[in-house]
């Protein structure tokens, strides 16, 4: 960065570390309004849209800008991209080489260069030359693979052979038939569909501007969702819903929650599942998910609601005034391990949703021209001195 420039010339402007609250753009696709514990895609509630529509409406909602108006529309939505669940060639002869490389690493890995693969040969374009029409063809063929290259780096790491998408199914059947190889039954693909519906898009996150960042350059639009999947690979993104659960697990029994939280709270550590950047209240897709799992019942989930109810009275009594609940990640692990999908394909199952979102993102960052680049205030040492001459 050159010499620093004097306060009185310099036209930068100063934000929070993380950009914390910062407005950097507009969007029409949806907010998170966090004192009130809502969130929404474009009009309508996420939570009210995931009890009564389909995932294929939502990705209608998001792509299109409107629900489907009638099944005639539903149905031409779904004849567009079924097909598209479909691997080329190339791609599905390079998945089991793919899968032994990232075998320490996981499906999520894999995703990012299986992704990069699907662009290249399907001939994704830059976005920056391409019409909106030819934004939205490749962002929906990259959307529908998904699901598909996901369950096959799975089980081929699994040593199982990949199950081709059935056009029959719709999304989140479709997905957990690819991932275990049988079809589920309705209650379970309701659940599954209305945790994929709750988590497509929220607001600013760590991935989605990722995304949005890429997408400014111009960059095509295998290349922006291959960065947002790294963002969410982080643990602080999108690694929690089986962190959570591991809590659940590492506490074990219900006389054991109350020690197990003090002292981990008093050491000053996270305790996942709790707390969330945004909401200052209860997350909705907690609660949502947290009536979903009571629906199924049993062992895990009571013993879920005790820990959920204990943790927020011992935080309560070591941090008055802080508002901490549950957040997406605690239910969303008992659910899906309710559901039979396995711990490592917690955050993949995730990815299947958002990647819709970031799709969105993309499509609406393409049509504006600016580039994304900040600034950033230089703390080294100060320039210009003398390079050292090697002795």
């Amino acid at each position: 960065m050159g010499s620093t420039t004097d306060s009185t010339t310099d036209s930068r402007i100063e934000g929070p570390r993380g950009l914390a609250g910062v407005v950097v753009t507009e969007t029409e696709l949806g907010d998170v309004r966090g004192r009130e514990g809502f969130y929404h895609y474009r009009q309508y509630s996420a939570v009210d849209l995931a009890g009564s529509r389909s995932f294929e409406d939502v990705w209608h909602l998001m792509f299109r800008g409107a629900l489907p108006a009638d099944e005639a529309e539903r149905a031409a939505f779904a004849a567009e991209t079924v097909p598209l669940r479909r691997l080329p060639d190339e791609v599905r002869e390079a998945l089991p080489a793919l899968a032994r490389a990232t075998a320490l690493s996981g499906p999520l890995a894999g995703l990012r260069t299986a992704l990069s693969l699907l662009g290249a040969s399907a001939g994704f374009r830059p976005v920056y030359d391409l019409d909106p029409a030819g934004r939205a063809r490749d962002a929906l063929a990259a959307c529908a693979a998904v699901p598909t290259l996901l369950t096959a780096l799975h089980r081929l790491g699994q040593g199982l052979e990949p199950v081709e998408p059935r056009a029959d199914l719709p999304y989140a059947a479709n997905y957990l038939y690819m991932l275990t190889g049988e079809e589920p039954d309705p209650v379970t693909s309701r659940a599954v569909e209305r945790y994929l519906i709750s988590t497509v898009d929220h607001g600013f996150n760590a991935s989605t501007f990722t995304a949005r960042v890429i997408a400014s350059t111009g960059a095509d639009v295998a290349a922006c969702l291959t960065g947002a999947i790294g963002a969410l690979s982080g643990p602080l993104h999108g690694g929690a819903p089986s962190r959570a659960l591991d809590t659940l697990d590492a506490i074990g029994t219900t006389d054991r929650i109350g020690p197990w939280i003090r002292e981990r709270v008093l050491a000053g550590e996270r305790i996942m599942g709790f707390g969330h950047p945004v909401y200052r209240t209860e997350d909705p897709r907690s609660r949502m998910l947290r009536d979903i799992a009571r629906q199924f019942g049993g062992p895990l989930v009571d013993f879920a609601v005790e820990v959920e109810r204990q943790v927020e009275e011992i935080l309560a009594e070591l941090k008055p005034g802080r508002e901490l609940h549950t957040n997406v990640e605690f239910y969303a692990g008992v659910v899906m391990e309710l559901c039979g999908i396995p711990r490592e394909m917690f955050t993949p199952t995730f990815c299947a949703a958002r990647v819709v979102g970031w799709g969105a993102n993309i499509l609406e960052q393409a049509a504006d021209p600016k580039i994304i680049r900040p600034a950033a205030r230089y703390t080294g040492p100060v320039p210009p001195q003398p390079v050292p001459v090697l002795g």
